[in-house]
């Protein structure tokens, strides 16, 4: 079937449709990993955007039972240059087109993948539609011109309902703002005894739980239209330690009072290379977001940044000058993507067992 993907910016490419034969639209966003496309499709931060990829060749390992990182995508598309219609792989279990049909959703391949990169480089994100190829291309362009996005994907993509990911060691409650199951995964590996709460969780029912630590994961979207975190998070600040990830690491900031901003076209990938600030030693990180801190507005809060982005020296971490509690933009959990941040799992689980054997404030007595 054959499908065209145009932007709201004028551009229009056309292709071969895969998936479902529905149209579909979404912001536009591209992701330079070679590989990881199944974690990369069943991440609850895509809500919403029609992700092309640019290395060419996708799907040729297919699709297994173990590299999701969701149950149900909340991806909206997919463009490729070239989609393998036989991978190769002991694991495979579906192809991609045959993942995307069963999950009704849409995807093009044949685009000039490289041409669209530069496209959204120069010209930032932009709304795109995946549409039939005998659809009005100026019709298109004026409805993605005044259409408006929902702003409410943490809210979408979040569980409604707490559950529990029993283990033997610290209580750690994560808050799903859209987490991805290798957070769970990696807390888990280290015999943490996991409660996963709803976005709209209080501060109060968290500490009824009783929690050695709170891990604030990723998520889609703006942090700013998170309604209720910062009230959540400032509840919690200094009451039991902190790990932030990504959208966490955004929400932190704002609570604290620092501000955050749209980057023109995001860090999403595998192979994003940062700086920690205090060991002055690069890892190489998994990203996927939009939105980062702005540095300067740091300076005026109880935080100090720990970690920048090579690519372009934006902030990558901070942490709390006062309280236990710190936070990266990258993905430690390297789902897809290098392992090299993996150790920041091993120094929450230091920080909440250091805390939690803290010696006891005495407080002073009015006589005294």
């Amino acid at each position: 079937m054959k499908k065209k993907l145009i932007l709201e910016s004028g551009e229009v490419f056309h292709g071969e449709g895969f998936g479902a034969n529905l149209d579909t639209d979404g912001e536009v966003v591209f992701n330079t990993g070679m590989t990881g496309y199944q974690e990369l499709i069943s991440d609850p931060s895509y809500c919403g955007q029609i992700v092309c990829m640019t290395y060419p060749l996708i799907g040729n390992y297919g699709i297994n039972r173990d590299d999701y990182e969701s149950i149900e995508p909340a991806i909206k598309g997919l463009i490729v240059k070239e989609l393998c219609d036989f991978p190769s792989n002991f694991r495979n279990q579906l192809t991609l087109n045959e993942f995307f049909q069963k999950k009704k959703l849409s995807g093009i391949s044949g685009v000039d993948t490289r041409k669209l990169t530069r496209v959204l480089r120069s010209k930032g994100v932009v709304k795109g539609k995946i549409v039939d190829e005998n659809a009005d291309e100026n019709a298109v362009i004026e409805t993605l011109r005044t259409t408006d996005f929902p702003t409410n994907q943490v809210e979408m993509v979040s569980t409604k309902t707490a559950y529990a990911n029993p283990g033997r060691g610290l209580n750690v409650v994560l808050v799903d703002f859209g987490s991805k199951l290798g957070i769970l995964r990696e807390l888990t590996q280290r015999d943490c005894d996991v409660k996963v709460v709803s976005q709209n969780v209080t501060a109060e029912e968290i500490l009824l739980m009783n929690p050695d630590g709170i891990m604030l994961s990723n998520g889609p979207g703006d942090p700013e239209d998170v309604k209720g975190a910062s009230e959540l998070i400032n509840g919690l600040l200094g009451k039991v330690p902190i790990f932030g990830i990504c959208l966490g690491h955004q929400l932190i900031a704002l609570a604290c009072g620092a501000k955050t901003f749209k980057l023109k076209f995001g860090h999403r990938g595998g192979n994003h290379p940062v700086l920690d600030l205090k060991k002055n030693k690069v890892a190489i990180t998994a990203q996927n977001h939009g939105y980062a801190v702005d540095q300067e507005s740091l300076k005026n809060t109880d935080l100090e940044e720990t970690h920048i982005a090579l690519n372009d020296r934006t902030n990558e971490g901070l942490r709390h000058k006062i309280h236990p509690c710190f936070s990266v933009q990258y993905h430690p959990e390297a789902s897809p993507g290098p392992e090299d941040a993996n150790y920041l799992f091993d120094e929450f689980i230091e920080l909440m067992e250091s805390f939690k054997n803290r010696e006891p404030r005495i407080e002073k007595q009015d006589n005294e």
